[in-house]
């Protein structure tokens, strides 16, 4: 195994439901469990259950440590039996983690104005690097970041709790029940032409169809972005080949990239050739 990879037990400290279908999850780790950074993930299962055979891979919503312990923060939504399991599980089960895994985010540190784009439970990696770039002392200022959030409805903004003072927030709802009513792409394309290229960098995060607006809307912007893929994974660690997606070379030519390995963060203009094809969605 990798430097860095490693398999923790954790104990749940706290699952409790954000909106229908949504959770956020503490989970106690050891102190030998490595720093993530925004971006990576963890692979999670109940420890001592047989099936689901696979583990399932989360996005780290926050880290923090606390004395002896490391806090892992996940936030997840219910999409099968796995994550449905997950759900049903009380503060002190215990988990099989597998992590930090995969590569994540970079901040040039000149950049003026960093834009988040995310969609439904995409916000974790962003709420993740927003915290680590903005929340400490001495850290960038609150008003260098616009977070653009977009869900279906008003209940799940109730994650973004921790985001309070630390950019400005822009809601988007499918409903029109809080902040502008449609997709967080459209929202951000009111604003867009507003931001200077040479000093504005972009990262998202949602389902395949949000990351294939933005690109579009990109298309002709020359702003930096990067994007973080939801994509399924079996092993999280490049082996079974599983999550491979296709992506442009410098040459025009089309390669495959593994996305627990390589990814899960890509620059968006490497995945143009993925968004145009008929790849499905995550």
């Amino acid at each position: 195994m990798d430097e860095g990879k490693a398999m923790a037990a954790g104990e749940i400290v706290d699952n409790r439901p954000l909106a229908p279908g949504h959770y956020h999850m503490t989970v106690r780790l050891p102190a030998s469990f490595a720093d993530p950074s925004p971006g990576q993930f963890v692979m999670v299962r109940e420890a001592g259950r047989m099936e689901p055979l696979l583990s399932r891979p989360f996005s780290v919503f926050d880290f923090h440590r606390r004395g002896e312990d490391a806090l892992l923060e996940l936030l997840y939504r219910t999409v099968g039996r796995g994550t449905g399991l997950l759900s049903g599980m009380k503060p002190g089960g215990a988990l099989s983690v597998l992590g930090p895994l995969g590569r994540g985010f970079t901040m040039d540190p000149g950049i003026r104005r960093a834009l988040f784009v995310a969609g439904g439970v995409g916000v974790a990696p962003l709420h993740f690097l927003l915290r680590r770039a903005f929340a400490s002392p001495g850290k960038r200022d609150p008003g260098d970041a616009v977070f653009y959030f977009g869900a279906a409805s008003r209940d799940l903004p109730a994650s973004l709790a921790g985001l309070s003072g630390l950019c400005d927030l822009r809601i988007a709802t499918d409903d029109g029940s809080r902040g502008f009513h449609g997709t967080v792409t459209g929202l951000l394309e009111g604003d867009i032409d507003g931001y200077d290229p040479g000093g504005t960098a972009l990262f998202g995060c949602g389902p395949a169809p949000m990351i294939r607006a933005l690109a579009l809307l990109l298309a002709d912007r020359p702003i930096p972005c990067q994007v973080s893929l939801e994509e399924r994974m079996a092993c999280g660690m490049g082996a079974c080949l599983g999550c491979a997606v296709a992506t442009g070379t410098p040459e025009g030519e089309r390669a495959y990239r593994k996305v627990c390995e390589e990814g899960p963060v890509f620059d968006i203009r490497q995945i143009l050739s993925l968004l145009s094809c008929e790849q499905g969605g995550p």
